[in-house]
């Protein structure tokens, strides 16, 4: 009889430390679940950042050659001659400048 009272002790033991077991994995499991679904959202997220980084490094890139175009420009003659007649209302000997009766 002793021996079956040993057996059953052990049986509920054994079982007792199957469920604590269990409940310990099942809790890593929630935890590492909501870890991941965070950083998911953090990868989501930096990914957006990054597009939006991209999209503004593009503008940018437009931007200056745009800028390099227009130094090109100022560095010409004709912007010289636009830039006298609009500003200092210079003209060539022999020019006609007609304005509009509007003004």
């Amino acid at each position: 009889m002793a021996t079956r009272a040993r057996y059953k002790r052990r049986r509920f033991q054994n079982r007792a430390g199957i469920v604590w077991a269990s409940i310990v994995v099942l809790i890593l499991v929630t935890v590492v679940s909501i870890k991941s679904i965070g950083l998911l959202q953090k990868a989501r997220e930096y990914q957006a950042r990054e597009q939006a980084l991209e999209e503004q490094i593009e503008y940018e890139t437009q931007r200056s050659d745009e800028i390099a175009e227009y130094e090109r420009y100022t560095e010409t003659r004709k912007y010289i001659e636009d830039t006298a007649k609009e500003k200092l209302g210079l003209v060539y000997p022999g020019e006609i400048i007609f304005k509009n009766s509007d003004n």
